[in-house]
């Protein structure tokens, strides 16, 4: 007997696998060449047989896979089929089933970059809380936290360049429509004095961004709103992880006896992030060398 395709090895087929291995002592490797299969397969086959028996044999029924789709728990499927629940559990794992949000993989990552400083900033903002003495984060003692949670708010406005990376910031009282405005103007004058024109910016769909004073301080620069996909924070990606970095290096660094010291070491803090950190997404580069600056 010959088998040609591992493809289409029949129920007897793969008895015969199993009679040359388990029944002959033939060695895998000789069978393989025998019967025009691969070792792989027939270790497999044998291997099944070992833990199945003969009714590992047979074909197996792609119901497990359409219940799944459906949504079914494994319990369901076992029951409909009338197999155990580790029969199904297995089943499920060998097709990457076994988790009900793998029937919904997150869409793939796709990254980019413009190819020119300037062609578009990212714009973002963040609050962060004012504080008169260090807090929780840094001594880790809450104790008294709750007399001093009316000190307020402040909002830390950020811009950072799609290509080049390079960042600037402000920290400003609120997130209204005339502190976004002087924001746009504050960064895009920062790039200018780099030697950067900026044409576009990307900004979420909050209300300041909406606002005609806004909109009107964009025109005036020349610049093309892009908006950030609707609950799609990713969209602005770039923005999103230059904050979380500065929270971290910045803000939640250090014990800082006050929220005016966090923003006096603010500055100080960009100038090395654009002039001295190396940035992971530019091979170790600073920012400020993709605009031969540095």
């Amino acid at each position: 007997m010959n088998v040609h395709k591992n493809a289409n090895l029949t129920p007897r087929g793969r008895g015969e696998i199993v009679r040359r291995v388990v029944d002959l002592g033939q060695a895998p490797k000789a069978v393989a060449t025998a019967l025009g299969a691969c070792e792989r397969t027939v270790r497999k086959w044998v291997r099944r047989f070992q833990t199945e028996g003969y009714e590992g044999l047979q074909d197996r029924s792609s119901r497990p896979h359409t219940l799944r789709r459906r949504r079914c728990t494994g319990a369901q499927i076992a029951a409909h089929l009338g197999v155990s629940i580790a029969t199904v559990s297995r089943v499920l794992l060998r097709l990457g089933l076994n988790r009900l949000k793998d029937l919904d993989p997150p869409e793939p990552v796709r990254r980019y970059e413009r190819q020119h400083p300037g062609e578009l900033i990212h714009i973002d903002i963040t609050k962060l809380g004012r504080f008169d003495r260090p807090g929780h984060r840094v001594t880790g003692d809450r104790t008294g936290q709750s007399n001093y949670r009316d000190v307020g708010w402040e909002y830390l406005h950020i811009c950072i360049d799609d290509h080049s990376r390079v960042a600037f910031s402000q920290i400003l009282p609120d997130e209204r429509k005339q502190s976004a405005t002087a924001f746009l103007n504050a960064a895009v004058a920062y790039h200018q004095s780099l030697g950067v024109a900026v044409t576009r910016v990307m900004i979420d769909n909050g209300a300041c961004c909406k606002a005609h004073t806004f909109r009107a301080a964009r025109k005036a620069v020349g610049l093309k709103h892009i908006r950030t996909r609707p609950y799609t924070p990713k969209t602005n990606g770039k923005a999103e992880r230059f904050i979380r970095t500065a929270l971290r290096a910045w803000a939640y660094a250090r014990a800082y006896r006050t929220s005016s010291q966090r923003a006096q070491q603010l500055p100080q803090w960009m100038h090395r992030y654009n002039w001295h950190r190396p940035h992971g997404s530019l091979k170790a580069n600073t920012p400020i060398s993709r605009l031969r600056l540095a």
